[in-house]
């Protein structure tokens, strides 16, 4: 039932922490590579809550709702009144997409960029798997160390 609900999903191994050095002291930029869908990501973490380090896999999910049913968010969250996809998975944050760009090229690349209160995502790759995204959608990013 959960996998209607997601929109993108896919195991990620870190490459590098900070790759342009640190800015933060409780936020980490991390670069990965995803294993099934060769996607490159930038994504800010809160390290001191969940923390990351280079040669780490993880799955990252992406959904509009934490709704097991497809349901939209209400904006309210009253714990352990019911299951929801939250409850698979160690760390989450809620954002806004805020811009999507293709270049076409040799290979076409899409890249999305989603806020999450200031941490910030790129996902680029092969525009087919993120084509189903919409601006200004809100998304809840969801991340389980393997």
């Amino acid at each position: 039932m959960a996998s209607n609900v997601i929109m993108f999903e896919d195991i990620f191994v870190v490459d590098k922490l900070d790759p342009d050095g640190k800015k933060f002291d409780k936020v980490t930029r991390v670069e990965a590579r995803s294993h099934n869908l060769e996607m490159f990501m930038h994504l800010d973490v809160n390290t001191e809550v969940y923390p990351l380090a280079v040669g780490d896999k993880f799955t990252l999910a992406m959904a509009p709702t934490l709704n097991l049913d497809g349901t939209p968010d209400t904006g309210y969250f009253t714990p352990g009144a019911k299951k929801t996809l939250a409850d698979k998975y160690e760390y989450i944050m809620h954002g806004k997409l805020y811009k999507i760009s293709e270049r076409d090229g040799k290979t076409p690349k899409a890249e999305l960029y989603v806020s999450f209160g200031g941490l910030l995502m790129l996902l680029q790759g092969d525009p087919a798997h993120i084509s189903h995204f919409e601006l200004d959608q809100r998304l809840f990013l969801l991340m389980r160390k393997l």
